[in-house]
Formats: C-alpha cells, structure tokens, sequence
C-alpha cells in the first residue's frame, strides 16, 4: 500500500495533485453552472466533468467534493424551503477540519477511485478494474458520518474496463440517498452510454492565455510567465494547464522554435541542423523530449495545415516567425490538403518507428527528408 500510495495517476506530472490546489482558473462558468442546481435544490446525484485534458476537471471535482462536505446547508428544510444565503463560490476555509482531513486523505466521507496497482506485476494498471469499483460498494454500505453526506470522485471514468463500467453502473442506478458522484472524463464518448445518461454533464472549456499563466504560477511551475511565452503555451498546449507545464518543464517552446526554423529552411533542408537535433534524441534518458517532439511536430504540421484553409493570421501565435513561414509553406486549400496528408503519413510512421524501437535519430532525420521531398516536389511545379 505505502508504493501504491506515492504514485497518483490522477496527478498531472510537473503539477500538484488537484486535492492540493486550492484556486481554479478558467472555468468560472462550470463553477457557476453547478452552484445554480445546488442552490435551487436540485443538486443531481451523478455529475459528469468532460473537455481535454488537463484543463481542471479534476481540481473543479475536488473543489466540489470540499465544497459538499463542508456545507452546512446542504440539504432544503423539513418543508423543502432553502436558506435564503445561498453560497456564490465553492471556496472553504482553510481551516476546515474536513479540509484537513481530505489534505490528509482521512476523510471517511470521500471516496476516490483511481487506476490501482497490478499485484502481480507491481506496475500500475492501464485500466480501472471491476475490483476498484467494487471497493466503493462497501464504502456506501457504510453509515454515514456527520449529517451523511458523501462524495465519490471517479478519475478517470474512460478509464474503466468493460466490467468496472457495469459494476458503476449498477450504483447509478440506484444511487444511495445524500451521495454525489462525480465522473471525470477526457473522453466522454468512450463511456457506456447508459452511464452518460445518468449524469448531468459539466463541460469544462480549454484555457486562455492569461488562465494558464495565473494556474502555472499558483502551481509553482512558472513565475512571471511572460505575455508571449503564455500566449505561445497556450497556443502549443491546447489550453491545457496539464500540458502547458510538461511543455516548461521538457524546455518544449525552444524545441517548437527548432522546428520552425528548421522549416524555414525549406525546401532547401538545414541538413546540419537536423543532424544536431536528431544526435541530441540519440542520448538515453531523452524519451521523453522525443515524444514532445513528436507532438510538437503534429502541431507545427496541423498549424500549417490550418494556415492554408483558414489564412494565416486565423491562430494565435506560437512562435513569431509562423506568419511568413504559413504565407510561403501553405498559402491556399490545395497546400492546406497536402499538409493535412502528409501529417498522417509522417505520424503513422513516426509511432511505428516508436513503437519498434527504431533508433532516434534515424526516425528523426527520415521524418524531415521525407518532409523535405514533399515540399520540393510542390515547390517544383
């Protein structure tokens, strides 16, 4: 249990665990959105948090759960009449004692289910088991505690396997008095639909600039982030908090400026150029900065692809050499086709070359060529 217990699936690597983030950034609309059925008294028993990943679904699930639990009011008076303050934010007081003990993970009232470690293997599951999902059974086989209510969070619920899916659903069904469940899901579409039927569905929206700037200074990752440099992450990380700050930490807006000058280059390739990047993926321990790469080219390649069919001033910026480099690589839709084609291909066989272990560098330096074929064949006619 003390392995299992430091390694935390629903914690975003580079941010602190959601239970440990006191302020939420963005997402003053969801907040807005659940608090509106709380306060007219009908607070629905099964909530469905969805949007990408990363965006604070799950910090908004705890802030719920914190909320819930330390409402004193949480239920309509013997005649169903509500109290006339009705709570405008989902804050609580530092100094809760149920604060404290969800901070300390003893807060008999909350239940959390996670991804668990395989026993066998020691490794942590790909998947939610039926076996996870049936320890809550016995959670809500339990008498409440103070007042009786209680909380479940579900992170993440496209995670489930077919039998965890249909053990949860078995609960929803008949769901036991004073318990919220919350579900977390970054793709909800993944889920039984007779799950999604009985959630009320709280859609979370992707991150401004300025929101991701705010949350990754709260979360101590970066202080002081600058207007270009929040707007470039934004930009990169699809308005992700989550992947915004793996993107500071692996040093990813210099990698994405080494793309784009690299496509400057073209369709004459800065071969010496590809080289030094491709030996520097070649060392060990760099798997990580490869996977970045390769997202970051999917990116570069769907912003040119999307600067072709939508102009080129039609996305934020994420470098500021993109606006030339879009004018000359994808000026029209035919281009913007071609990009988008090419994209597949070059990814395909960038996860297959992955995927066998294909040496770094070789996979790196046939990316580019064959993006340097490509354009020199185009450029040509």
């Amino acid at each position: 249990m003390a392995d299992e217990a430091l390694i935390e699936p629903d914690r975003l690597d580079g941010t602190p665990h959601p239970r440990d983030t006191a302020k939420l950034y963005g997402q003053e609309a969801a907040e807005a959105r659940f608090l509106q059925a709380f306060n007219a008294g009908r607070l629905h028993h099964a909530w469905l948090l969805t949007g990408p990943k990363g965006v604070g679904k799950a910090t908004l699930a705890w802030r719920i759960a914190r909320f819930l639990l330390t409402e004193e009011q949480a239920e309509a008076g013997m005649f169903g009449d509500m109290p006339d303050a009705k709570p405008e934010r989902l804050d609580v007081r530092a100094d809760h004692p149920v604060l404290q003990r969800i901070l300390a993970g003893s807060e008999p009232r909350l239940f959390k289910i996670t991804r668990s470690m395989n026993p066998d293997t020691k490794r942590m599951r790909d998947v939610i088991v039926v076996d996870d999902v049936r320890k809550l059974g016995h959670f809500l086989s339990m008498s409440a505690a103070e007042g009786g209510r209680r909380v479940v969070i579900l992170d993440a619920a496209d995670e489930m396997n077919t039998q965890a899916a249909n053990a949860l659903l078995k609960m929803l069904e008949e769901p036991p008095k004073l318990t919220t469940f919350l579900l977390i899901a970054h793709q909800p579409q993944g889920l039984l639909p007779t799950i999604r039927s009985r959630c009320r569905e709280l859609r979370l929206n992707t991150l401004e600039a300025n929101d991701i700037a705010a949350a990754l200074e709260a979360a101590g990752v970066e202080a002081g982030l600058g207007a270009e440099a929040a707007s470039a992450l934004s930009a990169l990380s699809g308005g992700s908090v989550g992947a915004a700050a793996r993107m500071l930490e692996l040093e990813g807006l210099v990698l994405y400026g080494e793309l784009v000058a690299i496509f400057e280059s073209l369709p004459k390739l800065d071969r010496a150029r590809v080289l030094r990047l491709s030996e520097a993926f070649a060392a060990r321990g760099s798997e990580q900065k490869l996977d970045l790469l390769l997202v970051l080219l999917e990116t570069l390649l769907f912003r040119l692809a999307r600067a072709g069919a939508m102009g080129a001033q039609a996305q934020a910026l994420a470098n500021p050499n993109e606006p030339a480099l879009f004018e000359r690589l994808s000026p029209n839709h035919q281009a913007a086709q071609r990009w988008a084609a090419l994209s597949d291909e070059l990814l395909a066989r960038a996860r297959h070359g992955r995927a066998v272990n294909l040496d770094p560098a070789a996979l790196i330096l046939d990316t580019f060529l064959r993006i340097q074929r490509s354009v020199a064949e185009h450029s040509a006619r």
